[in-house]
């Protein structure tokens, strides 16, 4: 037989209210609720999922932007030039005081000369000539600019970087007056043409990298400075030492020069 539900009014009691909540309990999706820190929890613990957490962009919108290494970067880059410095000071203190390293560098040398095909040995030492390798960092200059114009100070940066080379070879040359290895006369240490090929190919990679797809310019330009110290000392036309003189000397400089164009990129990308 079917029950008759009773009714749940009596006659002393009025019409039962909506029940209420009870402390500790959550509800949900109340916001200001007693006990809830948040819209979503009555605990007041933080919520599970990192939405709470999660800060503002820069366009007001949820994520954060990831920090940029930029000072561990820089870090490297410092630490790399100070060893350059340091084993140039180091080549030049023997190549001057002719020390052990020195008579090393000479045997080395004499078995080194002469080696290889003559054609393809010259066309090597060939590379760091004035004719070839400052081209290249011309025409790297005129393609960015052509590019970008605003790139004007990272092109007028490797354009000193190359001046430079004379302003520190020469007086270095004179000071040293080292023989040559196979012609008469003195000023053989440090190498001009490693100079000129280290700059004008590290240059022109680094100016050109930035609008690449694919990050091939700067072992291209170590094969071809490698190259011109192989070919030149191969034909006799430097020791060995003073091809490595010459790149440890501005090697010491490259990192700062990449430096300054990132920060150059990185300032054009803020305010562009």
């Amino acid at each position: 037989m079917r029950e008759t539900p009773r009714s749940q009014e009596t006659a002393g009691n009025p019409r039962p209210e909506p029940p209420q909540p009870r402390p500790g309990r959550a509800l949900a999706h109340t916001t200001g609720a007693s006990g809830s820190g948040t819209p979503h929890r009555s605990d007041g613990r933080p919520p599970q999922t990192p939405r709470g957490a999660r800060q503002t962009g820069p366009a007001g919108h949820l994520g954060t932007t990831p920090p940029v290494p930029r000072r561990p970067v820089s870090r490297r880059s410092g630490a790399g030039a100070a060893l350059c410095a340091v084993l140039f000071a180091v080549v030049t203190w023997q190549v001057a005081a002719e020390g052990p390293l020195l008579s090393a560098d000479v045997r080395l040398g004499r078995a080194l000369f002469g080696t290889g095909p003559t054609l393809f040995t010259e066309l090597l030492a060939d590379l760091g000539n004035m004719a070839v390798a400052p081209l290249a960092l011309v025409a790297a200059m005129a393609y960015v600019l052509l590019r970008d114009r605003r790139q004007w100070r990272a092109a007028l940066i490797a354009a000193l970087a190359m001046a430079a080379v004379p302003a520190l070879v020469v007086p270095l040359k004179l000071w040293i007056a080292r023989p040559g290895p196979l012609e008469p006369g003195t000023g053989w240490y440090p190498s001009g043409h490693t100079a000129t090929a280290t700059v004008a190919y590290f240059g022109a990679a680094l100016l050109v990298t930035p609008y690449l797809r694919r990050s091939w310019a700067m072992p291209v330009a170590a094969v071809l400075t490698v190259a011109t110290g192989i070919g030149l000392v191969l034909r006799g036309y430097h020791w060995p030492l003073d091809v490595l003189g010459s790149l440890l000397l501005f090697g010491a400089l490259l990192p700062w020069l990449s430096a300054m164009r990132r920060r150059r990129s990185s300032s054009r990308t803020r305010t562009g």
